[in-house]
């Protein structure tokens, strides 16, 4: 496992995450505001996020870091930072992205705590329309820079609430008590990730600020790429195996490396290695049984359905990943590495989990009926669906699943014998006295012919019983 504690970015711009004309990218590199040596509260400090201008031209924090202890964050933390993306990609009469703050109210300053140096904390003030996601700092008691954080369109980040503490002046002795706190996302919905960038909110007081309009965090789809499914099969003989095809990559959606555990890497190397994941889902169909009914009558033939998915696969599973399939999943890394937490949840249809969400930890044989009409060679088929997660380099992150679909039974039969075809029958012709000489001559009329069809045979049925 690597356990690199100190790790550089690459020398290359990253790739953007893109929701609409918002740019969101991260950062490990922090300028140091204030820390409270000299005081006698816990040790604590804040720092500006300072993307690098020629690896992030344009990029600006949302806030800034606050953290238990006084060492150096560089290259340990890492939080998110935004650039205004392409107006294009906005929605109708939404306008830019990101805005500027009107203006800063002040929430705290360390008067009387006797630290080594002054600070104070202020709340950006966003313009009509925005949000700001984070606290931002001064070493004095004036205001910040108007270009040191940027306001988010509020379309663009969802409501969240405080989560844990992560530094208070508790025992400083200064005139206001003050405290800060991690942000939660709330639980986001089928297709979607919520993710915190690594922001603070602050609570004049020590207790947990239960107000849900000072918390924001950022919301982002889940991209998905569907492809064609593979082609269903159909007899062409009584080989039912010969009509089989290979697996296909049906599905594949991207995931960012804040949603994905990687037991092979830390959080801050899956940024450098990694910053992107893709979980693949391939669908084939298998053979559950075939039969050939000689008689003239219906006759029903009866198979045993195994299903793939077990619980115990799908924990393992979420162990390897922290991805869990057709639920919620929270960030599996620890706060004392990123700043950024999320909830995510994969789409019904990608996981298989439109109709009936408990059939992933359903491992219950079953038995399937086919009624095979007379004369006729039947095979059923089932579709199987493979999941296995890559990282950017192509590797396979540990682990895998894979669903039976009880709901996509499909039969294909085969004439054993072609029916007699039927002779059309015809009248003989009729003689007719032959026309006067003064009469034009006409051309003979053909007799009709008749082409009669077989009868067409009953449906074959399916059923699946527990």
């Amino acid at each position: 496992m690597n356990t690199l504690d100190n790790l550089k970015l690459p020398t290359r711009q990253m790739e953007p995450i893109t929701v609409e004309n918002l740019l969101i990218n991260f950062t490990t590199e922090f300028h140091r505001i204030w820390d409270n040596a000299g005081s006698k509260s816990k040790p604590g400090s804040f720092w500006r996020p300072t993307p690098a201008p020629d690896l992030l031209p344009g990029y600006f924090p949302l806030g800034d870091l606050v953290v238990s202890g006084r060492d150096s964050v560089n290259e340990k933390r890492v939080v998110a930072v935004v650039r205004e993306g392409d107006p294009q990609n906005a929605g109708t009469g939404k306008g830019q992205a990101l805005s500027r703050p009107d203006d800063y109210q002040r929430v705290w300053s360390d008067t009387g705590s006797r630290a080594n140096g002054d600070c104070s904390v202020w709340r950006p003030i966003p313009p009509e329309g925005y949000v700001a996601l984070g606290l931002v700092c001064s070493n004095d008691n004036s205001k910040p820079s108007f270009n040191a954080v940027r306001c988010v369109r509020a379309d663009l980040v969802v409501a969240s609430s405080a989560s844990a503490l992560i530094w208070s002046d508790l025992g400083s002795g200064a005139k206001h008590d003050f405290s800060t706190w991690s942000i939660k996302p709330p639980t986001a919905p089928a297709g979607e990730i919520y993710f915190a960038p690594g922001t603070f909110i602050g609570a004049n007081g020590y207790s947990r600020p239960m107000a849900s309009n000072t918390a924001y965090a950022l919301r982002m789809p889940i991209p998905l790429q569907v492809e064609t499914p593979p082609t269903a099969p159909v007899l062409s003989g009584q080989d039912a195996s010969a009509a089989l095809t290979p697996s296909r990559v049906t599905q594949v959606v991207r995931l960012p490396w804040f949603a994905v555990s990687d037991p092979e890497m830390t959080s801050l190397a899956q940024l450098q290695a990694s910053p992107f994941y893709h979980l693949e889902r391939a669908d084939r169909y298998l053979l559950l049984g075939q039969g050939q009914n000689s008689t003239d009558t219906h006759q029903a033939f009866k198979w045993k359905a195994n299903r793939t998915q077990s619980y115990e696969m799908l924990r393992k599973f979420t162990r390897n990943t922290g991805i869990d399939i057709g639920s919620q999943w929270s960030s599996a890394m620890s706060a004392s590495r990123s700043a950024i937490t999320c909830s995510a949840r994969l789409g019904d249809s990608f996981c298989n989990t439109e109709s009936a969400p408990y059939e992933w930890v359903n491992s219950a044989e079953s038995e399937v009926i086919a009624l095979v009409a007379r004369k006729r060679f039947a095979a059923v088929y089932l579709m199987q669906s493979d999941y296995r997660l890559l990282r950017a380099d192509g590797s396979v992150v540990e682990g895998h699943l894979s669903y039976t679909d009880m709901d996509s039974l499909h039969l294909s039969d085969y004439p054993i014998e072609p029916e007699p075809a039927k002779e059309a029958q015809t009248e003989p012709e009729k003689q007719t006295p032959p026309e006067p000489d003064n009469e034009p001559e006409k051309q003979p009329v053909p007799a009709p012919r008749t082409e009669l069809q077989a009868p067409a045979e009953s449906p074959v049925i399916t059923d699946t019983a527990p």
